[in-house]
């Protein structure tokens, strides 16, 4: 059997990571990375996290000076804007192109429409709290939250839709008054101690009642969507 064609078209998948404890999130990129892949043949979709020593310069190394990133963060925030770019540099990535991160993907945003309906439908709910990470650093992860939950009330006709942080005002552990028809969208896109331990912790303290949904990038529709926009790119 002649062997595979080398491959022509390269990108990366390029979260946050968990500083405390990479491991466990660099495998949950690892995988969705994989899974990615299954939507591109003929691409070589990696994977890192900047909480990894070394781990960006080693993917660029491995693929050569011109590729795409895909960032695994929610908004166009500091760390896409200005820290990917430094780090993808430094790394010999200076030719690779930065897409537009996961949060601000047209049809990521679709998809959490499209939860928040199939929401509605299951448990009848009258009220949504899009939970979100924020930012001290920038306004914009916020105004995407906030622009999103807007979105979602206009064209699921929920009752009340708001946004609310971990990192910064309006806060989630502030947020009362969702009753037990109410569900929660974890506005992040992947599994960490953002989404296991502080946002349980702050949702116990607002009282929230209602349905905790898994987080948006947990879906099983994001790997083909975010092939959708590497292809695209």
């Amino acid at each position: 059997m002649p062997s595979a064609p080398p491959y022509t078209k390269f990108a990366l998948i390029v979260a946050h990571g968990q500083p405390s404890d990479p491991g466990p999130a660099a495998a949950e990129i690892a995988a969705l990375a994989a899974r990615v892949a299954d939507h591109l043949p003929g691409w070589h979709i990696g994977s890192a996290t900047l909480a990894e020593a070394g781990a960006l310069s080693d993917a660029v190394t491995g693929a050569g000076p011109q590729g795409v990133v895909f960032p695994l963060f929610m908004a166009a925030g500091w760390f896409t804007r200005t820290h990917l770019p430094e780090r993808l540099a430094a790394a010999g990535g200076s030719g690779w192109r930065v897409l537009a991160p996961f949060g601000e993907d047209a049809g990521v945003q679709d998809l959490a429409v499209t939860i928040a309906r199939e929401a509605v439908a299951a448990t009848g709910a009258t009220a949504m709290l899009l939970a979100a990470h924020g930012s001290s650093r920038s306004s914009a992860p916020s105004d995407v939250a906030h622009a999103m939950a807007l979105r979602i009330q206009q064209e699921t006709g929920l009752a009340r839709v708001e946004a609310a942080f971990i990192d910064q005002s309006p806060q989630i552990a502030n947020a009362r008054g969702f009753g037990p028809r109410a569900v929660c969208l974890p506005f992040f896109a992947a599994r960490g101690g953002h989404v296991t331990d502080d946002l349980p912790a702050a949702l116990s303290e607002a009282g929230f009642q209602g349905m905790v949904l898994g987080p948006l990038g947990l879906d099983p529709r994001v790997p083909a969507l975010i092939a959708g926009a590497i292809a695209r790119g």
